[in-house]
């Protein structure tokens, strides 16, 4: 296992789509144990493979706070999103986006059909933080970021604010 870099914005690959998984392998299995590493020493509840630089349709979660309560990480391969339903506002953090919180709406609840990293189909249906982190992971397969979900000023301000964080330029 090891710890790989995460991407942060503004890296052009974060713009780029993740591409269906076909073969579930020992490949696969370690780039999970690899991302989960990398989430945990993050710290954070969830990662996409885009966030470090490879583009597959997989993103992991694990909302469990604190050393009270046990892990519970999940994996989801080519996820696609069944129903979404209500409205909720949210302050999100982003791995890709260090130190930064907007408030995003997203769906309150969804249902999400995915593949485990064995390539085992599974439906989900989901509240609260998790659907919040389904929707905002599966994002990041998408090209999509947190900044593309606030207004034109918020978005100037977090470009601003991101540029000056790292002074290397966008790949």
């Amino acid at each position: 296992m090891a710890i790989r870099p995460i991407l942060h914005y503004p890296d052009k690959r974060l713009r780029v789509p993740g591409e269906p998984i076909t073969e579930f392998d020992d490949e696969l299995k370690e780039l999970v144990q690899d991302m989960a590493e990398t989430m945990y020493s993050a710290p954070g509840v969830g990662l996409a493979a885009p966030q470090i630089g490879v583009s597959l349709r997989l993103f992991i979660i694990d909302i469990a706070v604190g050393d009270e309560e046990p892990s519970d990480l999940k994996v989801f391969c080519n996820p696609e999103f069944i129903d979404r339903d209500g409205e909720i506002y949210y302050d999100e953090g982003c791995l890709s986006f260090p130190g930064a919180t907007e408030e995003v709406c997203r769906a309150e609840r969804v249902s999400v059909r995915a593949q485990d990293e064995h390539g085992e189909t599974f439906e989900l249906s989901a509240d609260g933080l998790l659907a919040i982190a389904i929707q905002h992971e599966n994002d990041h397969l998408e090209g999509k970021l947190m900044i593309d979900h606030v207004s034109v000023l918020r978005r100037r301000l977090l470009h601003r604010a991101m540029l000056k964080r790292s002074p290397r330029k966008a790949r």
